[in-house]
């Protein structure tokens, strides 16, 4: 009997996809979604925490281990990561230590808003200086003597110097009577002026050039005195207000525009100064012996803001009046 042969059984396995791994991607997704929302948490969190939260937590890291045997929750302070803090935890600034008097906070608060009223006034002056610059620019007459008309902002206000050129003086030789044209600078300027209810100073300049009997008689500074008082003249007589004239000097030869020629004729120029407030402060307190960082009544200066201004400074300053009358 021929041997059977047993029947040849071949397996094959059937891959089925989603099997005993095909949900691992799951796992991974949901830890990228969660390491997403931690993320964008704490960038929520670092945006909407003070900045004096932000120097407690980084000290609170840095230290640790004084933190736990000292207590507290800050090296620096036993009780709070910042030191003061407030119930406004958006606010970047004006943080406040803790037992601060009532006369410390007034203080503080005056002074935030008289910041608020210097910041203001530096933005109204920047105006006036664009201003004249385009009044300047606009008129036929004020454009071809624009080289010798310097604008500029210093830490008294705005400064606008009339200067002299070698072939074009603003006032007659040794003398104070005006040019003609140098009237029309000085009425425009004065036109201009009353804008603003900043008040003005006036300085007259000369060169180097000295008189023949030196300083025994009249001299460079009686004629700079003079000088001044004429450009002063034509100001008013251009419109501006007689009560914005603060103060009218004459300085002679003593600050040369350009040092290192004394005789050159740029020295011989008329300065009007629009002065800011500290400035202002600076001259009617000087005599009274009040001092000069006596911020003076926040609403009264108030009032002299132009109308676009006031709203935002008033808001400030109304604010910060009200927290030192708590």
């Amino acid at each position: 009997m021929s041997e059977q042969k047993a029947p040849i059984i071949v397996k094959r396995i059937k891959k089925v996809a989603g099997g005993h791994h095909g949900g691992a991607w799951k796992i991974a997704y949901a830890d990228f979604v969660t390491a997403m929302m931690a993320f964008f948490l704490l960038m929520w969190l670092l945006g909407s925490t003070a900045k004096g939260d932000l120097e407690g937590i980084a000290e609170y890291f840095k230290t640790p281990l004084k933190v736990a045997m000292q207590g507290g929750t800050g090296s620096g302070d036993s009780s709070s990561v910042i030191k003061g803090g407030g119930q406004d935890l958006t606010r970047t600034a004006g943080q406040v230590k803790k037992g601060q008097t009532e006369a410390e906070k007034k203080s503080y608060n005056l002074k935030a808003a008289q910041a608020e009223l210097e910041r203001l006034e530096a933005e109204r002056l920047k105006g006036l200086k664009k201003k004249l610059e385009a009044a300047i620019e606009a008129n036929p007459t004020l454009k071809q003597f624009k080289r010798q008309l310097l604008l500029d902002i210093t830490s008294e206000g705005l400064r606008i110097q009339v200067v002299d050129e070698q072939n074009r003086p603003m006032f007659n030789l040794a003398s104070a009577d005006l040019q003609p044209y140098t009237k029309i600078i000085l009425r425009e300027i004065g036109a201009v002026l009353n804008d603003v209810p900043n008040r003005v100073s006036l300085s007259g300049h000369t060169d180097a050039t000295v008189y023949a009997n030196g300083g025994r008689g009249y001299s460079n500074w009686e004629l700079s005195a003079d000088r001044a008082n004429a450009s002063r003249r034509e100001l008013i007589a251009g419109g501006m207000d007689e009560a914005k004239m603060l103060r009218v000097v004459g300085l002679g030869s003593s600050v040369p525009f350009n040092a290192a020629a004394p005789d050159d004729p740029v020295n011989r120029r008329i300065s009007i100064i629009v002065m800011n407030k500290r400035t202002e402060d600076a001259i009617t307190k000087e005599a009274s012996g009040v001092h000069v960082e006596d911020k003076g009544d926040v609403q009264s200066e108030l009032d002299k803001l132009s109308p676009g201004n006031q709203a935002a400074a008033a808001a400030k300053a109304s604010a910060a009046a009200a927290a030192a009358a708590k």
